[in-house]
């Protein structure tokens, strides 16, 4: 089983990531399982989101306290939430940021990792280039794919264009893509 947590702020998507995620998942033949958890339903406060992906059903129904990968919509909450609690010594650390580790303070941490599994790509820049809007969700659902290997990115298109279809989903897929690239090369 993979486990992905998803951290982020009200309104950046985050709930709908973990449902992105799961979609491409299901497309792929696999069982999925996405839900959210966040206290103040409010515009900017924090929020978790949760997807779990295997290729046989999927029993558990707790929040991922262990996850193999994280992604962090918002590098503010780098320093105010605990996002790395479990993360696997292995996992994988996708954050939504155009700052090097050294400038997020995160440099000392993410060099326990293995290189190919941390990565920053700045989506929400990528968003509002393609969506004109600071959407960072979709973008780095296909850093996602580059970096973990987990999915397709052909899945992660035809889920956001399952979700967002016409020129939304398009603008989307556009931004995904984008990060794709700047994730498997960086």
């Amino acid at each position: 089983m993979f486990q992905t947590r998803i951290h982020g702020r009200g309104g950046q998507g985050v709930v709908t990531a973990a449902e992105l995620l799961s979609i491409a998942a299901f497309l792929e033949g696999r069982h999925a399982q996405a839900f959210p958890s966040f206290g103040s339903e409010r515009m900017g406060a924090p929020v978790v989101s949760f997807c779990r992906m295997d290729d046989q059903e999927i029993r558990l129904r707790e929040p991922i306290q262990e996850p193999d990968a994280l992604i962090i919509q918002d590098p503010t909450l780098l320093h105010s939430v605990d996002v790395f609690n479990g993360l696997k010594d292995d996992g994988f650390i996708l954050i939504n940021s155009t700052r090097s580790f050294k400038e997020l303070g995160i440099a000392d941490f993410v060099a326990g990792f293995p290189a190919h599994h941390v990565c920053d790509v700045g989506a929400t820049e990528l968003a509002l280039k393609h969506i004109k809007r600071p959407l960072p969700n979709a973008a780095l659902l296909g850093g996602f794919a580059a970096i973990t290997g987990t999915l397709h990115m052909q899945s992660v298109e035809r889920a956001i264009e399952q979700k967002f279809p016409g020129p939304v989903g398009a603008a989307n897929i556009a931004a995904a893509r984008d990060a794709f690239e700047i994730a498997a090369h960086a």
